[in-house]
């Protein structure tokens, strides 16, 4: 671990004095300002990746932002001459309004509806800079010069330095923030917002605070680029761009800096590649030889089958090819340019960096935990019971949830005990995952009142819930796929860090702190589950029954008075329902309530206190085991008649 480490620290110190040396090794202004533009770009692209790549957003409206941080620029260098620190912080700040005053309103549409309005945004941007000619000269745009920093004016060699040292801050604080439990939180929206929101993560909180985040990267950008270009007009900031901004982090690859910046470089060098056809035609057919041992590296190593393979590499050989027969790009230039953008979206889904990754089976950077030590599988689970509690802990009455013409639940009342593990059975279709949707505040019941510790839910948000002392699981696993075991309890514990954007980025003592504390507890919940040897393994590569054992780890990180157990034996094995029975009862044991829906009736009728049976939505019976056991109305629940034990449904 150490030497790989060293390896990209090296690695790292390379990059950063290639770049400190470029202007000096390459005297040709022309290609000073090629690579300056490059950066400005992959800057842009840090925070855009946030958005797209991190909490799965679309946005068509960030060359809008970008043109808000560059005439923002010019307006307080030309109109009130603010140096240039003044400046950029200014544009970083004025972007970041505007990018919450876009994200406020837009960010309560998903999908489609999102990239709709944010391409809104970025024409009634473009159209307000041509008109608004007090401020923004209109048409004609604003002229500047290079900036001056500590009273000498840079020249274009010293102005790079600056945008590659800007570079460099920028690259730092995306890396800390997005490893930061704040990074696992915009990761986590992705991956499954109602899970999100059930672990006490806003989903709507952090989107737009990842959108903010996001403009702020935009603003610095489009302030540098007004420097660099010292030109800028309301034509710059179109459709165009945005379309070009969006598809280079889809190149690159998502959830990731490399990815950020091959795409930065795609997008400036491609157009300029397809002018010159000698150029052209040495960049394809090295393209075509990588993709070509890529595949074979990749098919050898049984990462991808020779069909899988095909396409790519016929795709590459055939540009090549093309390149030969051509005459001129004049004509084919555009073409070309959308054939090889269609080809990298629909074939390469994971982008170049994710298809290279893969192809030479290189691992995914997982971040080692901080701490070697882990607290021990009974001390990870919180004690929860109150001094002195006992009486209900949940108190539900006449709840009525509907949807149209039909009741899912229809007047349920539900009494839970403090220190209980309590049964919620039924057969498929009564109503179970109703109840518990309603407890953790997804659906809004049609009627009914709940009450939890004496506090009513009725009408508050999943997250403020979750923060209040209830966890779940859920009948369908809802597990953040991309993140492994480790991270995905981290999420759970996303509640115990208080440190501030600043923090997390400088990395303050604060921080480290809070982060080696849910590190070691993380690792000792999995240990407590059984998941110890699994922390970083992706959760989607888990077997189905190990997924169900972390849901419950991570719902235990929630530090719950109540936890809400939904079909947790699913998919388990007899030994792994044997162990499943102790962990619960462990639970118990650390004064956490318990609810738990299970059709396997062993498990039920073994551990729990109080059983209550749904019904197409009724409670048709409740009491200890053996009393709903030998209900009538239960038996004839399940069986359909003549009295016999309810077995597994």
């Amino acid at each position: 671990m150490n030497s790989r480490r060293f390896l990209r620290a090296g690695a790292a110190l390379l990059g950063v004095a290639a770049l400190a040396l470029f202007p000096v090794a390459i005297d040709n202004p022309y290609y000073i300002h090629l690579l300056e533009t490059i950066m400005i770009y992959a800057i842009l692209l840090f925070g855009l990746d946030i958005v797209v790549g991190y909490t799965g957003q679309v946005s068509l409206g960030h060359a809008g932002l970008f043109g808000i941080g560059a005439y923002a620029a010019g307006v307080m260098v030309t109109k009130l001459a603010t140096p240039l620190l003044v400046t950029l912080i200014g544009a970083i700040g004025i972007t970041a309004l505007f990018g919450a005053v876009l994200a406020l309103p837009a960010l309560r549409v998903t999908g489609p509806y999102l990239a709709m309005v944010t391409l809104a945004f970025g024409t009634i941007i473009q159209i307000l800079i041509n008109e608004m000619t007090f401020l923004t000269e209109g048409p004609l745009g604003i002229k500047l010069t290079k900036p001056a920093l500590l009273g000498m004016r840079l020249d274009e060699r010293q102005f790079f330095w600056l945008v590659a040292a800007l570079l460099v801050l920028s690259l730092v604080f995306v890396h800390n923030v997005l490893r930061s439990h704040l990074g696992r939180a915009f990761e986590a929206l992705r991956g499954s917002p109602v899970a999100s929101d059930c672990m006490g993560v806003s989903v709507y909180r952090y989107k737009v605070y990842a959108f903010v985040i996001s403009a702020g990267f935009a603003g610095l950008a489009g302030a540098l680029y007004s420097f660099s270009e010292q030109y800028i007009s309301p034509n710059t900031y179109n459709f165009e761009l945005t379309v070009l901004f969006l598809l280079a982090v889809i190149m690159g690859g998502r959830k990731t800096r490399t990815g950020a910046m091959l795409g930065a470089t795609i997008i400036v060098i491609l157009p300029k590649l397809l002018d010159d056809l000698e150029l052209f035609r040495y960049v394809s057919v090295a393209l075509a030889i990588i993709v070509a041992i890529a595949a074979v590296i990749a098919v050898r190593r049984g990462k991808r089958t020779v069909p899988q393979m095909a396409i790519p590499v016929v795709g590459s050989i055939a540009l090549a090819a093309v390149s030969f027969v051509l005459q001129g790009m004049t004509d084919w230039r555009l073409s070309i340019f959308g054939v090889i953008t269609l080809f990298v979206v629909y074939y390469l889904q994971d982008g170049i960096v994710g298809f290279v990754r893969n192809a030479l089976n290189l691992q995914k950077h997982v971040a080692a935990p901080v701490s070697a030590a882990t607290a021990t599988p009974a001390d990870a689970v919180a004690t929860t019971a109150r001094p002195g509690a006992a009486g209900d802990i949940l108190e539900a009455g006449k709840v009525l949830m509907q949807f149209g013409g039909l009741k899912a639940l229809n007047d349920v009342d539900l009494v839970v005990k403090r220190g209980a593990i309590h049964g919620l059975i039924g057969p498929n279709g009564s109503g179970k995952s109703t109840m518990m949707n309603v407890l953790t505040g997804i659906y809004l019941p049609t009627a009914g009142t709940i009450a939890f510790a004496g506090k009513s839910l009725v009408g508050r948000t999943s997250s403020d819930i979750a923060l209040s002392g209830i966890a779940r699981t859920f009948q369908n696993v809802q597990l953040f796929g991309e993140m492994t075991a480790l991270q995905n309890v981290l999420v759970g514990l996303h509640h115990t860090f208080r440190s501030n954007l600043l923090g997390v980025a400088l990395t303050l003592p604060r921080y480290r702190r809070e982060r080696a504390s849910a590190e070691a507890r993380a690792l000792g919940l999995l240990e407590f589950v059984g998941l110890g040897a699994f922390a970083n393994e992706e959760a989607r590569n888990l077997p189905y029954g190990k997924q169900r054992l972390l849901e419950i780890a991570r719902a235990l990180a929630l530090d719950p008075e109540l936890l809400l157990l939904d079909e947790p034996a699913a998919g388990l094995t007899a030994p792994d329902i044997k162990e499943l029975i102790v962990f619960i009862r462990k639970i118990r044991e650390h004064g956490v309530t318990v609810i738990l829906i299970e059709h396997h009736m062993d498990v039920v009728m073994s551990m729990c206190d109080t059983v209550s049976v749904l019904d197409f939505g009724q409670k048709i019976a409740e009491g200890t085991p053996a009393e709903v056991q030998a209900d009538p109305k239960v038996i004839e629940a399940y069986l359909g008649g003549d009295a016999a034990e309810p077995q597994a449904a």
